[in-house]
């Protein structure tokens, strides 16, 4: 075999991986569009890959994964560290040795008649002091495919690299996609992540979840940074200055599209501005001036795509029309493009379902045309509101933190913490009721702290405690200050309060004059809150009122009662990881809300 690089450790780890999984050939990934076009070409040959309309869909094309391999499948997903406490309640903890015994088992010769392909990425600009480099090995050019979108591959990432052991060791098998011998695992202390019998995208673009959350929170954990499941977007007011803000919420919560929201158009007229950084992840370091400053260690957006229209993300639409690689959506056959649920109102009469089997959209109305998880990966650089900042190696300054997700009648439409750690504790005790769309059982609160909870690659009450140290680093003037929203309060008819989308900026810039003490605000039983009238709700008179916001922003103790019993829950279920701080927090809230 060539070899594009000296480095001993991943030559040394090369040599294992190949005399364990005995492909027939091996393929570095040298980032060049000619290799990769060649790639994508041999897999329309195969059937792994399906080419699109050229001239409607320029450089696109359709996969589709099996039927028993969807989404990200949490059951499946280990944490292995030396004892079960490190990994903490929140993960499926196993053995290393023992696991490591058990992958190689199911691994164990299965590239034989298959290519390897070697794929050396960043995360983050290459070179950027905030960056990371992983290789990972696969058999899938699917998977390639998409990395050379969400990653920065080549032979550039091995320059950067030199000599060094700090790199992620990826390896990824298909096997027999079979569901009963899947496993996604992660060895925090090894900086190892190995995932069998998987072809769908969370469970296999191992720079994603896997790296960018579940190993990076350790290693940030034990560097001194953070790696956190924040969207990072770029406020510009109509005098040209633009403030950075990292927001967290729970999966059906509008991340994506918060992230590239469009203004509403009186702030537009105004000169309002939102720029994209990142969608999902956020890498957050302490800079030279003290500051905390985030880049999005991806290079794409990996979007659900149902529900994506001209409407909901016109942004996130328009970034999916080049070189994007969709998956599990509905076939056009008609033209030769894709359609998904909530894309428009006319379904494909003439099309193949996710599936592979022939469906016509007005007739076939009891199964879906494409899946509800179904995606698509396409490159950032599409994105029409994309940061000038993307590409900056240094991040962005961040100003303010939210926290978010979806409460009917507890939270109120925005409020912000006292302090630091009262803003920990705020994403501490993160929740979202469930959906129709989730779960049979609609309205349970499930906690999901920082929105990070299947992501936290140790324990969940050490991850709460290094976020608290994390504060003790910074000046209070120069520590972003961090909210809490609620896009999705409802009436007692059972009717969204606010009307969301665009409209939220009403609610950022609220935010951003708080960051600046340019707005007062009034302390509550739960934090400071808006005065009415600062939130600007002019053009909104058809939905929201004064005396409405006034009932948005209001604290019904009784709701914050109960509350405060499912939180002592959630850390009694935690265990004793969980700092001092967090309690003191508790306490000070149940005895204002009694």
């Amino acid at each position: 075999m060539e070899r594009l690089t000296k480095n001993p450790t991943v030559n040394a780890w090369l040599d294992e991986r190949i005399a364990l999984l005995c492909p027939d050939n091996i393929v570095w990934i040298t980032g060049e569009k000619s290799q990769l076009d060649e790639l994508k070409e041999e897999a329309c040959k195969t059937g792994e890959l399906i080419k699109l309309n050229q001239e409607l869909l320029p450089e696109c094309y359709l996969h589709r994964t099996a039927v028993n391999d969807v989404a990200r499948v949490e059951a499946r997903t280990f944490i292995c560290t030396p004892t079960k406490e490190e990994a903490g309640p929140l993960n499926n903890w196993m053995d290393p040795a023992e696991t490591y015994k058990m992958l190689d088992d199911i691994a164990r010769g299965s590239y034989k008649g298959r290519t390897m392909y070697i794929i050396p990425y960043s995360m983050g600009p290459i070179g950027s002091p905030l960056a990371k480099i992983g290789i990972e090995i696969t058999d899938s050019i699917y998977v390639v495919a998409n990395m050379a979108i969400m990653t920065r591959v080549g032979t550039k990432v091995l320059e950067v690299l030199g000599d060094s052991d700090d790199w992620v060791r990826g390896t990824h098998c298909k096997c027999d996609i079979d569901a009963e011998k899947r496993y996604i695992c992660q060895f925090p202390q090894d900086n190892t992540i190995y995932s069998v019998n998987s072809g769908y995208g969370g469970n296999v673009l191992l720079g994603k979840k896997c790296f960018a959350l579940r190993i990076a929170s350790y290693q940030a954990m034990k560097e001194g940074w953070q790696a956190e499941h924040m969207l990072i977007l770029g406020l510009q007011n109509p005098k040209g200055e633009t403030k950075y803000i990292c927001a967290a919420f729970p999966s059906a919560c509008g991340k994506t599209n918060l992230a590239m929201m469009i203004p509403p158009e009186g702030y537009k007229k105004d000169g309002y501005k939102v720029f994209t950084v990142g969608d999902d992840i956020s890498w957050i370091r302490k800079g030279a001036d003290g500051r905390l400053y985030a880049i999005n260690p991806e290079n794409g957006f990996f979007g659900v795509a149902p529900g994506t229209n001209d409407k909901s993300n016109p942004n996130a639409l328009a970034t999916t029309k080049r070189g994007t690689i969709f998956t599990n959506v509905c076939h056009n056959l008609d033209n030769n493009t894709v359609w998904w649920e909530g894309l428009d109102k006319n379904p494909p009469t003439n099309a193949d379902d996710w599936t592979g089997v022939h469906w016509n959209g007005e007739v076939d109305t009891d199964r879906p045309g494409a899946n509800p998880n179904s995606r698509f990966t396409a490159p950032a650089v599409n994105c029409p509101c994309l940061s000038s900042e993307f590409e900056n190696p240094e991040g962005v300054p961040i100003s303010a933190f939210i926290f978010g997700g979806r409460r009917a009648k507890l939270a109120p439409l925005v409020y912000q913490s006292r302090d630091w750690n009262h803003g920990v504790f705020i994403g501490s005790v993160l929740s979202s009721e469930t959906t129709a769309a989730a779960t049979g059982a609609v309205g349970v609160v499930r906690r999901d702290p920082m929105a990070m909870r299947p992501f936290i690659g140790y324990d969940c009450g050490t991850y709460f405690k290094h976020w608290i140290d994390i504060g003790k680093t910074l000046e209070p003037e120069k520590a972003p200050k961090i909210f809490n929203v609620n896009w999705f309060r409802k009436d007692d008819e059972g009717h969204f309060m606010w009307p969301g989308f665009g409209d939220n900026l009403r609610v950022l810039e609220w935010i951003i004059k708080r960051c600046d003490g340019e707005v007062d605000a009034v302390e509550t039983e739960i934090g400071f809150m808006p005065k009415p009238e600062d939130i600007n709700i002019e053009g909104l008179e058809d939905e929201v009122t004064l005396d409405s916001l006034k009932s948005m922003l209001s604290v019904d103790k009784s709701l914050w009662q109960e509350e405060v019993k499912g939180i002592e829950e959630f850390y009694a279920s935690l265990g004793d990881t969980v700092p001092a701080e967090l309690h003191a927090c508790l306490d000070t809230l149940k005895k204002n809300v009694e």
